[in-house]
C-alpha cells in the first residue's frame, strides 16, 4: 500500500482514491478487513483506515455486539419464565398434595363414624339381650354378648376394631337433688382446685333451684354473648353443666395427667359422675369413677386398687370389697340397673394392618324395661353421633395399664372384656 502511494506520488499523480486501498490485504484480522472496506467506501483516509483496523470496530463488530445482547436477553427471559413456572408447578403440586390427604382424612373420618354407630347398634343389641335373657358363653367359657357386670365390649368388624364402655347412669350421683357437699367434693376431686370447686358448685346450686328475680349468676351470664340466664329449675342435659360460671370442657369432659413415667393417663370428667339420671347411693363399686370414689369415703389408694382389680374381675360381692379395705356405706355391689350410657369408640384398620390415625366416637343413652311388665324391651333416651371418649386406662399414676377404649393401644382388648368378631365368634 505504501508503495502504490509512492508511485502516484512520483508520477505526479494524484493519490489513488480510497475505494482502491481495500485491494491491499495488510490488515491482521477480518474484522479489519471488514472495516477497512466499510471506511474506504464512505472515502476516508488511510490514517483513519488504520486506526480502526487496529481497534477491530466496524459494521460487523456492531452487529456482533447486537446480536449477543440479545442473545443473553433472550436467556435472562428463559431463566425467569422457567423460575415462575417452576414456582407454580409447587404451589400446584402441594395444594394437590394437601387437598388428596385432606379427602383421604374425611374419608377415613366419615368410615370410622359409620364403624362407631353400627357398633353402638349391635351393642345395644347385646345389652338388651344380657339384661333379658340368659347369658350365653363361648366353647371357652366367656361371655358372648354382655353381662349386667360387663364395663367393656370390643367388636372386630372386617374394616377396623371397635370397644363400647357400658356406664350404668345409676352409679353417677344425681346432679339435681344431690346435697351441696356431696357436690362440692365431687368437683374438688376432679378439678383439684378448692376454689374453683366452691364457684362451680355455687353456680350448680344456683342453677337448679327457682329464683323470684335474677341472680349474680344471672347478671354474669347477661355479659357473655349470646346472653342467656340459668334455667333455676332442674338440669333435664347433663351438658347444661357446661353453662354455668367456673366449668370449663376439661373439667366436664375429663383431662389427662402425667405419670411418674412420663406417660399421660386420662382422669375423667364431671360427666362421668353426675347425671340426671343417677342417685344419691349407694352407688354401684363396679362402675363408678375413681372421682366419685375418691370424693365419697375412698382415700386415692384404696381407689386405684379398686379400679385396678375391676378391670381383670369384677367385684362379686361386698365381701371382697372388705379384703382391699374399700367397704364403705355408699358404694357396694347393684345389679339390675335400668339406664346405661354406651360410648362405642371405632378405629380403622389399613391394609397394612396397622391402624389408622382416625378415631370417632358414638354414644347412646338407653333405658331397659322388664319384659313381664312392658312389652317393649328398649328404649333409646338420648343419641350422639359424634361423642368424645377418654382412654380408658387406670386415672392414677403408677399404676399398670390393663386396657384401653382406644383401639391400638397398648393391651387393647384388656381382661375382663368380652372379645367377639362381628359374627360372635371368639377373636383369636
Amino acid at each position: 500500500m505504501w508503495t502504490a502511494s509512492n508511485e502516484h506520488a512520483q508520477n505526479g499523480l494524484a493519490p489513488a482514491p480510497p475505494a482502491c486501498m481495500f485491494r491491499f490485504h495488510w490488515l491482521p484480522c477480518r474484522r479489519g478487513l471488514c472495516a477497512l472496506y466499510s471506511h474506504a467506501q464512505n472515502g476516508l483516509g488511510l490514517c483513519a483506515l488504520y486506526s480502526h483496523a487496529q481497534n477491530g470496530l466496524g459494521l460487523c463488530a456492531s452487529k456482533s455486539r447486537r446480536r449477543h445482547k440479545q442473545r443473553g436477553g433472550a436467556l435472562l427471559a428463559v431463566l425467569w419464565l422457567s423460575a415462575g413456572l417452576a414456582a407454580i408447578a409447587l404451589s400446584v403440586s402441594s395444594n394437590v398434595r394437601s387437598e388428596t390427604d385432606r379427602v383421604a382424612t374425611a374419608g377415613e373420618g366419615l368410615r370410622a363414624s359409620y364403624l362407631a354407630a353400627g357398633a353402638l347398634e349391635r351393642a345395644i343389641m347385646w345389652v338388651q339381650w344380657g339384661s333379658n335373657g340368659p347369658i350365653y358363653t363361648n366353647p371357652g367359657g366367656s361371655t358372648r354378648f354382655w353381662r349386667p357386670s360387663q364395663s367393656r365390649m370390643t367388636m372386630a368388624f372386617p374394616s377396623g376394631d371397635a370397644i363400647v364402655e357400658v356406664i350404668p347412669e345409676g352409679a353417677k350421683l344425681n346432679v339435681n337433688n344431690a346435697s351441696p357437699d356431696d357436690l362440692f367434693r365431687v368437683v374438688f376431686a376432679v378439678s383439684g382446685d378448692p376454689g374453683r370447686a366452691r364457684q362451680v358448685t355455687d353456680a350448680i346450686l344456683d342453677w337448679r333451684s327457682p329464683a323470684a328475680s335474677p341472680s349474680a349468676f344471672d347478671s354474669y351470664y347477661l355479659t357473655l354473648g349470646p346472653t342467656f340466664r340459668a334455667r333455676h329449675a332442674s338440669l333435664q342435659e347433663i351438658e347444661e353443666l357446661l353453662l354455668v360460671q367456673g366449668m370449663s370442657p376439661e373439667l366436664f369432659y375429663g383431662n389427662y395427667t402425667t405419670g411418674a413415667d412420663g406417660r399421660l393417663y386420662a382422669r375423667g370428667g364431671l360427666r362421668d359422675c353426675l347425671s340426671v339420671w343417677g342417685s344419691n347411693g349407694p352407688f354401684d363399686v363396679n362402675a363408678s369413677s375413681p372421682a366419685l370414689l375418691e370424693a365419697l369415703g375412698m382415700d386415692p389408694a384404696t381407689a386405684a386398687a379398686v379400679v385396678a382389680r375391676r378391670q381383670t374381675r369384677p367385684f362379686a360381692s361386698a365381701g371382697e370389697l372388705a379384703e382391699l379395705g374399700a367397704q364403705t356405706p355408699r358404694f357396694t355391689i347393684l345389679p339390675g340397673l335400668s339406664i346405661y350410657t354406651l360410648r362405642a369408640t371405632a378405629r380403622l384398620r389399613r391394609g397394612d394392618g396397622a391402624y389408622s390415625e382416625t378415631v370417632r366416637t358414638a354414644s347412646a343413652t338407653i333405658k331397659l324395661f322388664d319384659l313381664r311388665r312392658s312389652p317393649q324391651p328398649m328404649h333409646v333416651m338420648r343419641w350422639y353421633d359424634d361423642a368424645w371418649s377418654q382412654a380408658a386406662i387406670p386415672p392414677y399414676p403408677g399404676m399398670p395399664i390393663a386396657g384401653g377404649n382406644v383401639p391400638g393401644q397398648p393391651n387393647f382388648l384388656g381382661s375382663g372384656a368380652a372379645s367377639t368378631s362381628v359374627n360372635g365368634a371368639p377373636r383369636r
